[in-house]
């Protein structure tokens, strides 16, 4: 009967989905008695001869065996007979007990209320009338039998065995048996989730040893390309970068982001940055093309994203608890609770394991478009919300409350991104003024970037970001939360030292607005996705280095939307990059080896969002279609 608490906590939330508040309150005063201890023998035991019989709580002794005999129908006419004389038994022991603690009255109170009943059941009491008025009931051959240590403990014994008996054979309710079902099917799924994991470890095993393979038996023509790029390249070129890269790693530990000095662009920084790319966001001098329906990379052929094998997956959960399109999904720091958030303003709080208690499912009205959402990276305890309103709400699951209501200033009423530090209690909100235009570009004003305090609730301090500076899209801190990311509308990433709320660096990275942005799995590289579709992976260690680049552009359509909601997610390996896309399927890229890109199984509409569970290989996707998907993958 494990599962008894888990049945009883639905029942509330059927009640109380219903509305029927008398029948809850009957049932929680059901509760607090509870004279079946949900069919515990222990517990029933205690209960006759730890509790009623000692305290001399007969009619409670009585209520309890009328119970057990209702656990029967009238045909099991053999148990309810052996119910009957076990409980003439147990009343003789109360009767006898009362003897032996010198509480005659007691007897006596017993017999003038239950006296008329016990006659009528059959059984001879006559006897027994005349207890009271023994003086030593004990040496009288006709009861000196039950004061015996031996038939108390023959009893004892005999009511166990019966109650075992009878609940080992008891009909479980389906409530219960629907309940246990679910255990046993989430056990099988943690299981199965293990298997996918080592499974997974192996393949990245085998796929790395292929590549060895593959780069030995093909260094002599590798050796030759790569003389005739260091007399065509120049020394910035990703190709050339990216084996320093990798030289450097051979060699010395990588450097971190903490070694970054203060320091303030020149004009030879960003003249030489802006060589790296050409008006399409690529190299001038990359390897990187497309031939014939084909991606060429570094003399390699590699399929497009319409070619790309679709995912396959282990299962997958929709929710369709939404009633317009959806703006954003957010795992929780665990995974084990899910927000998502549609343009209607309204924000749920569900989960995707049917085995989960859903003691934390709510819904949020806001009354303003979201555009914003993060966890508190410490707990599951705390939601953040951005408005378009320039509201920002503090939800607390356990509590199922707003904790906080937080507003931006009147000038920077668009709140585009939140993002709460991993370590301290603190997060950065980035707030936008509204532009003159109608496109979603144009429509954001300048920029602001807050810092709040979470035990305060208080602003704590504005990062600089000079005169007019463009809106900030997309905010991401690294894992100590030192270093906070930043991306802009003009294509500029930048970086702040928290500790001092200074920026330390930047860069220009794209020819258009940035959507999203996100480290590395080694912190070593950030990547950043255009609002034109293309995706770049940027190193930290040689600043402006491009190490990687897709074009996804095929995915993005922002001339038939108003909202750019393109955004990125990598999963827990640092393996696979997930995009939202314009169409119904979004590509999942795949970085090491030789390994080919994924496509994830349709909506009927665009994804609009995307997210990674923090540690499992399963992720989310929201879509237009009002539908958000939780999907995990082998």
């Amino acid at each position: 009967m494990e599962n008894m608490q888990y049945a009883e906590e639905l029942v509330r939330e059927f009640l109380v989905f219903r509305g029927f508040t008398t029948t809850l309150q009957a049932f929680e005063t059901e509760l607090c008695t509870d004279i079946g201890k949900g069919f515990q023998v222990d517990k029933i035991l205690d209960l006759i001869f730890s509790v009623y019989i000692p305290k001399f709580q007969a009619e409670k002794l009585l209520g309890l065996m009328g119970f057990l005999k209702q656990c029967f129908s009238s045909s099991e006419t053999v148990l309810i007979a052996t119910v009957s004389r076990l409980e003439v038994s147990i009343l003789q022991y109360y009767i006898v007990y009362a003897v032996k603690s010198g509480k005659k009255e007691k007897i006596i109170e017993f017999f003038e209320m239950n006296g008329n009943d016990l006659l009528q059941k059959g059984h001879d009491w006559t006897p027994w009338f005349a207890i009271p008025y023994l003086s030593n009931p004990s040496l009288d051959p006709q009861f000196r039998n039950y004061f015996s240590r031996e038939w108390f403990e023959a009893l004892h014994l005999s009511v166990r065995n019966f109650l075992v008996g009878i609940f080992n054979g008891t009909r479980i309710p389906a409530l219960l048996k629907i309940s246990s079902e679910k255990n046993t099917v989430s056990h099988l799924k943690k299981d199965v989730k293990q298997l996918n994991q080592k499974l997974s470890q192996l393949q990245a095993l085998l796929e790395e040893k292929e590549s060895q393979l593959h780069s030995s038996t093909n260094s002599s023509g590798t050796s030759t390309l790569s003389g005739v790029l260091e007399e065509s390249c120049s020394p910035t070129t990703p190709e050339s970068g990216e084996s320093e890269l990798r030289k450097q790693k051979t060699v010395a530990p990588s450097k971190s982001l903490s070694e970054f000095r203060t320091s303030s662009i020149s004009n030879h920084d960003l003249s030489s940055s802006s060589q790296l790319y050409s008006g399409d966001g690529i190299t001038r001098d990359s390897l990187h093309m497309f031939h014939d329906g084909l991606y060429i990379e570094n003399g390699r052929e590699m399929q497009e994203e319409e070619d790309f094998p679709e995912v396959k997956v282990d299962f997958q959960e929709t929710f369709l608890g939404h009633t317009s399109p959806i703006s954003r999904c957010r795992f929780s720091a665990s995974g084990t609770n899910i927000a998502s958030a549609s343009m209607d303003g309204t924000v749920r709080i569900w989960n995707y394991d049917s085995s989960t208690p859903a003691s934390r499912n709510a819904t949020i009205y806001c009354g303003a478009e979201i555009m914003s959402l993060d966890w508190e990276c410490k707990s599951d305890r705390l939601l953040l919300i951005g408005t378009a309103d320039g509201g920002i709400k503090a939800w607390n699951v356990d509590a199922k409350r707003v904790v906080c209501d937080l507003n931006t200033t009147k000038s920077f009423p668009s709140v585009l991104d939140i993002k709460c530090s991993p370590v301290e209690p603190i997060f950065v909100s980035a707030a936008s003024s509204r532009g003159p235009s109608s496109t979603y570009v144009d429509k954001l004003g300048f920029a602001s970037l807050t810092v709040w305090n979470m035990k305060t609730w208080k602003a704590m301090t504005v990062l600089p970001l000079g005169k007019d500076p463009p809106a900030i899209t997309s905010l991401c801190f690294n894992h100590n939360g030192k270093i906070l990311a930043a991306s802009a509308v003009d294509g500029m990433i930048h970086m702040f030292d928290m500790s001092a709320g200074l920026q330390i660096t930047g860069w220009p990275a794209h020819d258009s607005a940035i959507a999203s942005i996100l480290f590395g799995h080694d912190e070593t590289s950030i990547f950043s996705l255009g609002a034109d579709g293309k995706i770049f992976e940027w190193s930290l260690q040689n600043q402006g280095q491009l190490l990687w680049s897709r074009n996804c552009s095929k995915f993005c359509d922002l001339e038939s939307s108003n909202h750019c909601r393109h955004e990125m997610a990598l999963d827990p390996s640092g393996r696979r990059l997930l995009v939202t896309s314009g169409s119904v399927r979004a590509p999942i890229y795949q970085f090491q080896g030789h390994m080919r890109g994924l496509r994830t199984l349709p909506h009927s509409a665009a994804i609009t969002t995307v997210d990674w569970h923090p540690t499992l290989p399963i992720y989310l996707t929201g879509s237009a279609d009002h539908s958000v998907r939780v999907t995990s993958i082998l």
